[in-house]
């Protein structure tokens, strides 16, 4: 008789906490196990993930999508040392994957954040060459692309940074995904104190489509960020409460709308109306990190 598939994903996580009494694995709780896991994941349940992913990656260290995930987790907990050691197996296991060479270079980037001043270049470059593989090995995947840009808007010159190469990296992401490349061209206007020049990516999108959610988004996001037109971009986040957010990785949900409203409400001062904002943002996404994904949303 086969086990339901929601009972093995809460005897996984049971085994991973320590709790449940069973012996190894076998081949279907394996894979039924990382469905489950991948369904927690997806669902931003992030820490519940990674204590599913971690009972399974003890049955298979060695396998490429255990050990990317559980890098990806970690990097999210920011876990150095676990993001390391996950990815950097995981490239040696398998080392023209594209998704794991850029999770790699995120793994280099907070190794680079975290490093003393002598490490810190060395850990840049494998960043920037981690990121530079997998965009060479998946060109046509935008997501890549956004990790070249981030990295090239704040790295130093001195370890390779340059604005030239991040404008570069906006005009191909808007060859991909046009309105990927407003959100870009507006994080580069942003970082150099143009907010004007941010706000008007989407006032041609919202023209034609008042409604479109990742317009109404990045409008609030360019008042947040810049305390310009703190009005309109109160009146964009609320508009996108009603309507649905687009699914997806790397997408903005409701939990950053609410994340955004708060910011421009503390710009203003209120201080409890900020609050309850954030503690929303929680409520829909108990692992929301607003800095894991500030760049782009």
């Amino acid at each position: 008789m086969k086990t339901h598939p929601e009972l093995i994903k809460w005897q996984v996580l049971a085994l991973a906490i320590g709790l449940y009494p069973g012996s190894r694995l076998g081949a279907e709780e394996l894979s039924v196990g990382f469905s489950a896991a991948r369904v927690l994941y997806e669902e931003r349940r992030y820490a519940e993930a990674r204590a599913v992913f971690g009972a399974l990656g003890r049955e298979q260290p060695e396998s490429v999508e255990l050990n990317f995930y559980l890098g990806r987790l970690a990097l999210w907990f920011d876990d150095e040392a676990g993001a390391l050691a996950h990815l950097e197996k995981a490239a040696r296991l398998l080392p023209d994957d594209a998704r794991v060479q850029n999770a790699l270079g995120d793994a280099c980037g907070l190794a680079a954040q975290q490093a003393g001043l002598l490490a810190k270049l060395g850990w840049a470059r494998k960043c920037l060459q981690a990121y530079r593989r997998a965009v060479e090995l998946a060109p046509a995947v935008a997501a890549y692309r956004w990790s070249l840009l981030g990295f090239h808007c704040v790295a130093p010159r001195i370890a390779g940074g340059s604005r030239d190469e991040a404008r570069a990296q906006a005009g191909e992401i808007a060859k991909l995904d046009p309105m990927g490349g407003r959100v870009a061209r507006a994080t580069l206007f942003l970082a150099e104190n143009k907010p004007a020049e941010a706000f008007a990516q989407f006032d041609e999108v919202l023209r034609e489509t008042p409604d479109d959610f990742l317009a109404l988004y990045h409008v609030g996001r360019c008042a947040a960020l810049s305390g310009q037109q703190l009005e309109r971009g109160v009146a964009a986040l609320e508009r996108c409460l009603r309507l649905s957010p687009p699914t997806g990785e790397g997408r903005p949900t409701w939990a950053n709308v609410h994340h955004r409203l708060g910011e421009i409400l503390a710009r203003r001062g209120d201080r409890s109306g900020a609050e309850m904002h954030a503690a929303a943002a929680r409520r829909i996404h108990p692992d929301f990190r607003a800095d894991k994904d500030a760049l782009r949303n």
